[in-house]
């Protein structure tokens, strides 16, 4: 099978995915070892038969549902690659709107910045890498997950340090930078039963009391581990920026806003201690 040949097959078979050209793509280029870049330029490039199985059982697991990003390991973000597994989060491009909020508002100076609920470590490493001069904490409830982002860290040379636990429960601070994508879907959600999401985890996506209630908690403890005039910056849900921004309004914060991403979304709500 041909290069062109297997994209075609893939394109017709993937038709109903919205990229489904993307997707094929990646896919092929992933199991040649080679750039998307590659695929148009060798065209007339044969598979040989390991590589033809090799694509076509991705090809079959993607039919039924899986998320590319698990099926070949790794997503960027922020222009990084980054190692994903089931056990984390897919970074996606609208939580680069929170590394802008923080890169635009915070000092390349030396300071204490904690990313709650790391996953792949995305966050917490884009901006330690950023910022180099920061001293930057992980922490995840899940071991699975800080192994994800402890081999992220280590593969793109990222200073961190990492610790397991519930939000800031095992945390004194204090810090002057907390940021987290926290669970923010509500359980009754149907979105929740459609595309990628089906196979993410559920713990790192569902929130009980509307998907607030983890947002309710990290706005308590943050205000009790920030110093004077520290930043709390949260991604939530696309309709949630309005109950976010009454829930830190409540709790005192200072300066409440909320920024949106590039589908002119509601993303990222932030506040001062």
């Amino acid at each position: 099978m041909r290069i062109d040949q297997a994209l075609r097959e893939a394109r017709s078979r993937l038709r109903a995915s919205p990229s489904a050209a993307l997707d094929a793509e990646c896919l092929l280029a992933h199991v040649l070892a080679q750039s998307r870049t590659y695929l148009f330029t060798w065209p007339e490039r044969t598979l040989n038969e390991s590589q033809q199985r090799h694509f076509l059982e991705l090809l079959a697991r993607r039919e039924a549902g899986e998320p590319v990003a698990y099926l070949i390991g790794e997503r960027e973000f922020y222009g990084r690659r980054f190692r994903v597994s089931p056990d984390t989060l897919i970074p996606r491009p609208d939580t680069e709107t929170l590394i802008d909020a923080v890169l635009e508002r915070m000092p390349e100076s030396p300071l204490r910045a904690v990313d709650l609920g790391t996953g792949t470590g995305a966050i917490g490493i884009t901006l330690a890498l950023e910022r180099p001069a920061w001293s930057v904490l992980l922490v995840d409830i899940s071991e699975a997950a800080l192994q994800v982002a402890k081999d992220n860290a280590r593969t793109l040379g990222a200073t961190v340090e990492m610790v397991g636990g519930t939000w800031l429960a095992a945390l004194s601070g204090p810090f002057e930078l907390i940021v987290s994508n926290p669970p923010y879907v509500d359980p009754e959600d149907p979105h929740l039963e459609q595309g990628d999401v089906r196979h993410e985890p559920r713990t790192a996506l569902v929130s009980a009391e509307q998907g607030l209630a983890d947002i309710r908690v990290l706005a308590d403890q943050a205000m009790t581990r920030l110093v004077e005039g520290g930043w709390l910056m949260l991604e939530h849900g696309y309709d949630q920026g309005e109950a976010v921004r009454t829930l830190l309004t409540e709790r005192e914060y200072r300066g409440v806003e909320t920024l949106r991403d590039l589908g002119g979304q509601d993303r990222v709500t932030f506040g001062q201690r």
